[in-house]
């Protein structure tokens, strides 16, 4: 256990080597529309190189083949960028990523996300092919957030720095290549980790942690007072940003979902961090002496309504469990939903870690508690054959367990998190960040 480093121990430790192991046990029955692949990211150092800041560790890939009702393989792989040898990360070199905090699919490409460089490019079996720069037309960094629009297959992405411009928006069509590209004026030097994307609107997030070179934690920025939150409104159909000051400071690190509704008033649902849950999990990721093993989260889900044509913002809580890394029905990006799936971290009232379910229509709340020492990772939604509602189908997310030493990718049932099948991993998989399932439909032959 490395006390002052918490992003490296515990459910945090990495794993030293690559492995690949075939045929997995299965407890329960995976669904047989469940052929694919569910690829996970997340950061993972090499032995022997200490990262100053969670965000520093490279990227490991984990992933777990499913085709017929089996677990066909496990294998996970560094993303092998000039960043795993020790190379200085400093945010400026494009292709010297860390490549850690994502993976898609899009254009018949994997690619891997880190938001202060280029995307890297893997293959199915997860081999790192290089840096990518969509035929030279990306020229800054990508989120890590991208957001596929499942009318049109577009991706619509965006790119933001220390330095102006600080914002370009980026959209790529079905073949992944890119078919518009704009600077978003006014927008300012923030962390824009996420953002939305509704049928007639793309949202961009000005946050009060802005860039700051004195901030020593390795990643140069810092909360501040003086700045407001902000939400850029951008027409999907052309024209610039108007943006909106809200009456609070908050950071949206990640987005659930954004829609317009019958009044023409953009709806966006986040979990939301003010300054002393946001510096409280900041301390953690760089391990400031006195916060523990566990992440401090202490976000909380709210949701933003945005009047684009007065520039009226109003927020309201709309639920109190600690929560992060929301996710939805991908089919329901940018359209009016009504449930949400997210981490239920410790705090008000629960204990241990959860799988949540929200319903944005009655409010209600379902929890599945992992158990003592079992942490989940993003719950992911998979559809069922002919799902015919919006939470008919699958939540894969991978369990680790340190009681055991081990991990499981599990399987719950979306619409009542019931436990449908768990496939038993070869090794105890570190707790990571985000990741897809990719169905055999979507991917090449």
């Amino acid at each position: 256990m490395t006390l002052d480093k918490p992003y490296i121990s515990d459910h945090y430790t990495p794993v030293v080597d690559e492995i690949t192991c075939h045929e997995l046990t299965v407890r329960g029955t995976l669904p047989p529309e469940l052929d694919g692949r569910y690829f996970r990211n997340g950061h993972n150092p090499k032995p022997g190189i200490t990262p100053t800041h969670w965000f520093k560790g490279s990227g490991m890939i984990h992933g777990i083949r499913l085709q017929d009702g089996r677990a066909e393989w496990y294998r996970n792989r560094w993303v092998k960028t000039p960043a795993l040898d020790g190379v200085p990360f400093t945010g400026t070199e494009l292709d010297v990523s860390v490549a850690a905090t994502n993976i898609i699919f899009h254009g018949g490409r994997y690619l891997a996300l880190q938001e202060a460089n280029l995307p890297w490019e893997v293959s199915a079996d997860l081999d790192t092919i290089g840096a990518y720069d969509f035929g030279g037309r990306l020229t800054t960094a990508m989120t890590a957030h991208p957001k596929e629009d499942p009318a049109t297959s577009e991706l619509h992405f965006f790119g933001y720095g220390p330095f102006p411009p600080y914002l370009t928006y980026y959209v790529a069509d079905a073949s992944g290549a890119i078919v518009r590209s704009q600077v978003v004026e006014g927008a300012g030097p923030s962390l824009m980790h996420d953002f939305a994307l509704t049928r007639e609107h793309v949202v961009f997030i000005d946050s009060p942690v802005v860039f700051d070179h004195a901030e020593q934690s390795g990643i140069p920025y810092r909360w501040h007072d003086d700045i407001p939150l902000r939400m850029g409104v951008l027409p999907r159909a052309g024209g610039p940003a108007v943006w909106c000051e809200v009456p609070e400071q908050a950071v949206l690190l990640h987005v659930a979902n954004a829609y317009t509704d019958v009044r023409g008033r953009i709806v966006l649902d986040a979990p939301r961090f003010d300054r002393s849950a946001w510096e409280s999990s900041w301390k953690w990721w760089v391990g400031a002496p006195g916060y523990g093993t566990t992440p401090n989260v202490g976000s909380t889900f709210h949701r933003w309504v945005i009047d684009p044509a007065t520039g009226k913002v109003t927020t309201e809580s709309l639920d109190d469990l600690v929560t992060e890394f929301p996710a939805i029905n991908d089919a329901y990006t940018g359209s009016d939903y009504r449930y949400t799936y997210a981490i239920a971290f410790p705090g008000a009232g629960v204990e241990g870690y959860h799988t949540a379910k929200f319903d944005a229509r009655t409010g209600q709340q379902r929890l599945f508690s992992h158990g003592e020492g079992r942490m989940p990772g993003e719950a992911v939604f998979a559809p069922a054959e002919g799902s015919r509602s919006e939470d008919d189908g699958y939540l894969l997310t991978i369990v680790s367990d340190l009681k055991n030493d081990a991990s499981e990718l599990l399987v719950l049932d979306a619409g009542d998190l019931s436990t449908v099948a768990a496939v038993d991993l070869p090794r105890r998989v570190p707790a990571g960040i985000h990741g897809h399932w990719i169905p055999d439909t979507e991917q090449p032959a």
